[in-house]
């Protein structure tokens, strides 16, 4: 039975990369696991047995000893996984008693990978589902309540922590959950007193946000995605493999770090949030439109979501679907250029997506939420620096409410994309404001630590 308790649990996996890995590894071995099972587990019920792994999962994973495993799966052979066992004295004295065959063994290593699964962050359960939770408890409702406010007003990180609950609750909440924050791996500090952060999450990846500071505000530039999903060509995250989307908890991790920056080194709450740090915000929609709800809401951070700007590259049913769901929040499209073939030169992905629909959907935007749309453009020295360019991008400017971000642009090292001279910004400038277009340059901020527009890449400076 346990053979074929494994096998309908790896049904209710996602179907990421990772999951595939586990599903097709685990699966082969199940079957041979419960031939031995009995064989396996003389002496000892099936209920200690549980307990026992659960207890090893436990200490596994708040060791980052399963993530090491995941690390040498590729290499996988008995010498490494015997220095693996060596550095956890609980799970030898386990593997000992409870391990007695090469499939129990793989078995064991690949339980480690669904250790996050076992041990679940509590953070994914919603307030309603919290209540039936404490109710299988046979708690009052309230402590909900008194959790979720731990969790997304306080931004708590320690289930020990939550002192209005009596110990032997947390002690019962800590056998089923854990909370898995984001970590500062590294802070690098440009002169212009922006700070990146590179980010470490649960599973060892890593992402980059950034705080930028001025005389009279901080925004923190927040991720979406570990990579990016498309592939903007004058972009250093575009050059990374997307790996996942972020979950809900880990964008306002972010949020919540930066605050907490803002605060320690610039005596201010942080005042703005954009959605432009590395992926692409629109394809990991529900993670980052449930993130912006739990960052607004009384009962999370409170910000004012007039101060948080969605940036997209454009995908026309994704902003009708943001203006559906009328978060308040501000639009901003990276543009580029309004020259059909053209932006499918910079932005290859984008023909998939004409101008046309793109315009169609910011219309919708508009129309639902009279909100102005931002137009981010870089101009780059002989790509669309020129007359024929500036003309097309008043004409797209014209047929909707909206502003234009002229944003300084920061080499990547490829040598085909560089900052217009002074002579062509000046030109867009000019003729942008006589024909009424509002039109602001975005300065470049943290070049020197690779933290300006499209250089986010996981890249550290000594």
């Amino acid at each position: 039975m346990f053979g074929v308790n494994c096998l309908k649990f790896l049904r209710t996996l996602p179907n990421d990369p990772e999951s595939k890995l586990i599903r097709f590894q685990l699966g082969k071995s199940a079957t041979s696991i419960g031939a031995n099972y009995e064989e396996s587990q003389a002496g000892s019920s099936k209920a200690d047995f549980k307990n026992k792994v659960k207890i090893a999962l436990r200490e596994a994973r708040e060791s980052n000893f399963w993530l090491r495993i995941l690390k040498n799966l590729d290499g996988y052979n008995s010498e490494e996984f015997q220095v693996l066992l060596n550095e956890s004295a609980e799970l030898k004295n386990i593997l000992a008693t409870i391990v007695t065959t090469q499939s129990c063994k793989n078995f064991l290593i690949f339980t480690f990978n669904l250790a996050l699964t076992y041990m679940k962050d509590i953070r994914t359960l919603s307030l309603d589902q919290l209540k039936d939770y404490f109710m299988s408890l046979g708690e009052k409702p309230f402590r909900a309540k008194q959790v979720y406010d731990w969790l997304w007003s306080k931004n708590l990180h320690s289930i020990d922590e939550m002192t209005n609950l009596s110990k032997n609750l947390r002690e019962k909440i800590s056998e089923e959950y854990t909370i898995n924050p984001v970590s500062v791996d590294q802070l690098q500090k440009s002169t212009d007193g922006t700070i990146k952060n590179g980010v470490k999450l649960h599973d060892g990846l890593l992402v980059e946000s950034v705080l930028i500071p001025t005389e009279t505000r901080t925004t923190a530039c927040v991720s979406s995605q570990v990579g990016c999903s498309l592939n903007c060509e004058f972009c250093a995250t575009a050059r990374l493999k997307r790996m996942r989307n972020l979950e809900v908890a880990e964008i306002v991790d972010q949020v919540a770090l930066i605050d907490s920056q803002s605060k320690m080194y610039f005596n201010r709450p942080l005042s703005n949030i954009v959605f432009m740090g590395m992926g692409e915000p629109m394809m990991n929609y529900k993670n980052v439109v449930e993130a912006i709800r739990k960052i607004t809401q009384p009962e999370g951070l409170g910000m004012s979501p007039r101060r948080i700007t969605v940036s997209t590259s454009g995908i026309p049913k994704m902003i009708k679907m943001l203006a559906d769901d009328d978060l308040r929040v501000k639009l901003a499209l990276s543009l580029h250029s309004a020259i059909e073939a053209k932006r499918n030169e910079i932005m290859p992905f984008s023909d998939k997506f004409p101008l046309t629909e793109i315009m169609e959907a910011l219309q919708y935007w508009y129309q639902k939420t009279g909100s102005v749309i931002t137009f981010e453009y870089c101009v780059w020295k002989d790509i669309n620096d020129g007359d024929e360019d500036i003309k097309a991008l008043i004409k797209y400017c014209k047929q909707v409410p909206s502003k234009v971000n002229l944003i300084q642009y920061n080499p990547i090292g490829d040598g085909k994309y560089d900052q217009c001279n002074k002579q062509a910004e000046e030109n867009y400038i000019r003729q942008l404001e006589n024909a009424g277009i509002v039109c602001v340059v975005r300065k470049s901020r943290g070049g020197d630590i690779d933290a300006a527009c499209g250089q986010l890449a996981n890249k550290t400076t000594d």
